[in-house]
C-alpha cells in the first residue's frame, strides 16, 4: 500500500469513532482497552455516550492496546464491560473575571450557594511551562505585616514561599493571615487565586465568611478540591487553580497571589493514583513520578511580562518529619521557607514559627536594606548562643549564668516573645485584635531588644504586643528587670 493511501486510511480512522470497553476498575482509575488502530491520545477525555455522569481521563498506557483512565465523575458507575468513547478533547476548566468573588471546583461549577457561573471561555489546564527567556527576575520584598515572617523568611513578589509543619500547628492560619494582609496591597493590579487542595471543608468555608466579612471576595477565586472527593478530583484541582492564575497574568494583564493549602496533599493524591496503576514505588513508597508532578505545577506558576505570580504554600509534613521525600521535592522551588515547630506552639508563642530553622533567599543586602540583614544576622547569632545557655539553665539554674550571658539569655528569650503576633483571622478565637507591623518597625524594634533599651522590662510583656514601644506601659523603673 502507498503512502498517500496508508495517510488517507488513517485519516478516515481517525473520523471514526474510538471506542474502548473497561476491562477493571478500582477506585478512582479504570483500565480501558481499545481495540482499534487509532488510539486516544494522553489527556484526552472519554465519556458513556447515554451516561454523561461518567468522564475519564487517559492517563499512560498499560499495555499495547490499554490505559489507565483517571475516573473524574461517578465513579460508582464505572463497571467492567461499561463502552466508552473518546471525545478527543483535553480537560479545560472556564476562564473569566466572573469567577472572582466564587468558590468553584476544578471543572468551574459553583461550590458557594450563589447560583451558576456563565463563562464562555475556557483554558486546557495541562499545558507546557513558559520559556526561560520569557520570565521576570525582578528581586521584590513583599510585606506581610507579620514581624517573625518579614524579617527572618521575607517574601519575595514572583517568588514562592512555603509554610511547612505538621498537623495542628497553625500553617492554615498562617496563610490566611498573609492572604488577609497583602491581599488589600492593589486591588486594581492584584488578584488572589486560594486552591484548596484535600483539606477539610470547613475551613474553606471559614475561609470564604472571613474574606467577605472582610470585604476582600470580590478580588479573590477560590478552587475547592476537598479531602473528601476522590484522588483524581484532588489531584487536578491544582491544575485547575495553576491555569485560573495563568490566565488573570497573561489575559487581564494581573499581578496574582496564588495561595494554596496544602500542595502535600496533591503529593499524596498523586501517590494514591500511583499505586492503583501500579506504579512500582520509589524513595519513601512515594510515586517514581513525583518530582516531575512538582515540576508540572511549580514551573508554570513564574512571573512573565512584567507581571508577577507570588505563590504562599501550606505543606504539610508528615510525622513532623521534614526529610520526608515529598517535603524535600518541594525545597528547590522555595525562595523562603518558614517551618512551624511543634514545640514553640506548645509554648503558647503564635505563629509557631522556628525561627533558627526558617530561611529565605531574599537575606541578602542587595536586596533587604543594610540595617534589615545585620539585624536579622545578629538575632540569629543570639538565639542560636542562647538555645546553648538554655541546656545550662535547664540543669543549674539562670542565676548560675555569668552576667554577661545571663542578659544574653534574657534578651533572647524578650526576642522570642516580640515576634509573637495576634492575628485578624483569629480575633473571634483569641480575643485579641489583630495587628500589622511595618518591616522598617520590626527591624528597629529588635535592634532595640539586641542593644539592651528593654533591659528593664520583664520578658512576659513582649508577648502578643504590637510595637515594642507598647511595653513602656508596663514598664518598671530603670534597674534590673523584676
Amino acid at each position: 500500500m502507498s503512502a498517500k493511501k496508508k495517510k488517507v486510511k488513517v485519516k478516515s480512522e481517525r473520523r471514526k469513532r474510538i471506542v474502548g470497553r473497561v476491562i477493571s476498575a478500582r477506585e478512582a482509575v479504570a483500565e480501558v482497552e481499545f481495540n482499534t488502530s487509532v488510539k486516544p491520545k494522553i489527556n484526552n477525555i472519554l465519556i458513556v455516550e447515554n451516561d454523561p455522569r461518567i468522564r475519564m481521563l487517559v492517563a499512560k498506557s498499560s499495555d499495547v492496546d490499554t490505559f489507565y483512565c483517571l475516573i473524574l465523575s461517578g465513579p460508582q458507575y464505572v463497571y467492567k464491560g461499561l463502552q466508552v468513547v473518546d471525545t478527543e478533547e483535553e480537560v479545560s476548566v472556564p476562564v473569566g473575571e466572573d469567577l472572582l468573588g466564587r468558590a468553584i471546583d476544578m471543572f468551574g461549577n459553583p461550590e458557594d450557594g450563589k447560583g451558576e457561573i456563565r463563562i464562555k471561555d475556557t483554558r486546557k489546564i495541562f499545558v507546557d511551562s513558559p520559556e526561560y527567556s520569557h520570565l521576570v527576575t525582578k528581586r521584590e520584598i513583599l510585606e506581610t505585616g507579620i514581624k517573625v515572617v518579614d524579617l527572618f523568611a521575607p517574601l519575595v513578589r514572583g517568588g514562592k514561599v512555603g509554610l511547612l509543619g505538621g498537623s495542628g500547628v497553625g500553617k492554615t492560619i498562617l496563610l490566611m493571615e498573609i492572604l488577609h494582609n497583602i491581599i488589600n496591597e492593589d486591588k486594581k493590579e492584584t488578584v488572589s487565586i486560594f486552591c484548596g487542595v484535600g483539606e477539610r471543608t470547613r475551613e474553606g468555608h471559614e475561609l470564604l465568611l472571613e474574606l467577605e466579612e472582610k470585604g476582600v471576595l470580590p478580588w479573590v477565586s477560590l478552587i475547592f478540591g476537598p479531602m473528601g472527593d476522590i484522588s483524581t478530583l484532588r489531584y487536578l484541582t491544582a491544575f485547575s487553580a495553576t491555569t485560573l492564575a495563568e490566565y488573570f497574568m497573561d489575559e487581564k494583564n494581573k499581578n496574582v497571589l496564588f495561595f494554596i493549602d496544602n500542595i502535600f496533599r496533591f503529593a499524596q493524591a498523586g501517590n494514591e493514583l500511583s499505586l492503583i496503576m501500579n506504579q512500582i514505588p520509589s524513595e519513601d513508597g512515594y510515586q517514581a513520578t513525583l518530582v516531575s508532578e512538582m515540576a508540572d505545577i511549580h514551573e508554570r506558576l513564574v512571573s512573565r511580562n512584567d507581571r508577577f505570580i507570588t505563590s504562599i504554600e501550606a505543606i504539610y509534613l508528615p510525622a513532623d518529619d521534614i526529610l520526608d521525600q515529598a517535603t524535600q521535592a518541594m525545597f528547590d522551588y522555595l525562595d523562603s521557607s518558614i517551618i512551624l515547630s511543634r514545640d514553640v506552639y506548645r509554648d503558647g508563642r503564635l505563629p509557631a514559627v522556628d525561627i533558627l530553622s526558617s530561611e529565605s533567599s531574599m537575606l541578602d543586602p542587595k536586596t533587604v536594606s543594610v540595617d534589615h540583614y545585620e539585624v536579622t544576622t545578629k538575632a540569629k547569632s543570639l538565639l542560636k548562643k542562647a538555645e546553648l545557655l538554655e541546656r545550662i539553665v535547664s540543669l543549674v539554674g539562670e542565676s548560675e549564668l555569668s552576667e554577661e550571658d545571663r542578659t544574653q539569655y534574657q534578651r533572647s528569650r524578650k526576642l522570642r516573645n516580640y515576634m509573637t503576633q495576634s492575628f485578624y483571622v483569629a480575633q473571634s478565637q483569641t480575643g485579641r485584635p489583630g495587628t500589622r507591623i511595618p518591616l522598617a518597625t520590626t527591624v528597629q524594634d529588635v535592634r532595640d531588644i539586641l542593644e539592651g533599651k528593654y533591659d528593664d522590662v520583664t520578658e512576659d510583656k513582649f508577648l502578643f504586643i504590637g510595637s515594642a514601644k507598647e511595653v513602656r506601659r508596663y514598664a518598671t523603673i530603670k534597674g534590673p528587670a523584676a
